[in-house]
């Protein structure tokens, strides 16, 4: 019995520490020194969350930079159901999916003959990816300046401040944050009276 009491004291000790007070500390120390990741690295404007730094939206009016394709199950984006497709590169439905984005990416810009980066018709793992690289941003220039009524150039200075480099410099590639950009571009609009 001595024994039983002992191990239950030791489970209950280390459950505590463990499951309520370790996790306690990390959460507090993390909203201490990173507040804003600790918060889910929201965009809030005007007093209103606009999303997530951390995970792509759907944005599809042409004015506007489309970022990855989503493959989670129920709706696009959802945080809730994150997963990949499965399917392999020789899967039928991958390349039926694959072509439809391609002709959805031509229809939108027809006199855009450029080769199509392959993140704008794949989706990433997570099926989240709040990121395009900046060859997908830079496909969708011409197409995005004409629709908000923008120089070219303006809108490629836009994707090029917003270029993030790869963490720590090797690891993953260069990105673009689309939904930073589409709001960076909402305020360079505004500003120069283009269209949204």
């Amino acid at each position: 019995m001595k024994t039983l009491r002992e191990a239950l004291v030791l489970f209950l000790l280390l459950t505590l520490l463990t499951g309520v007070l370790y996790p306690l500390a990390v959460w507090g120390a993390s909203l201490a020194l990173f507040p804003h990741e600790a918060g889910g690295s929201l965009v809030v404007r005007d007093g209103h969350v606009l999303g997530s730094e951390l995970i792509g939206r759907p944005f599809t009016a042409l004015g506007d930079f489309w970022p990855r394709p989503s493959a989670t199950s129920k709706a696009p984006y959802d945080a809730s159901l994150s997963s990949g497709s499965n399917l392999g590169p020789t899967n039928p439905a991958l390349a039926e999916a694959v072509k439809a984005r391609v002709a959805a990416l031509q229809a939108a810009d027809p006199s855009d003959t450029r080769p199509i980066p392959v993140d704008l018709v794949t989706a990433s793992g997570s099926g989240l990816d709040p990121d395009i690289s900046p060859a997908a941003a830079e496909r969708q220039v011409p197409r995005v300046a004409r629709a908000r009524g923008l120089p070219e150039e303006r809108v490629r200075e836009l994707v090029a401040r917003h270029e993030r480099e790869p963490l720590l410099g090797v690891f993953g590639g260069a990105r673009v944050n689309v939904l930073r950009l589409n709001l960076a571009l909402d305020e360079l609009s505004a500003a120069s009276g283009g269209r949204r």
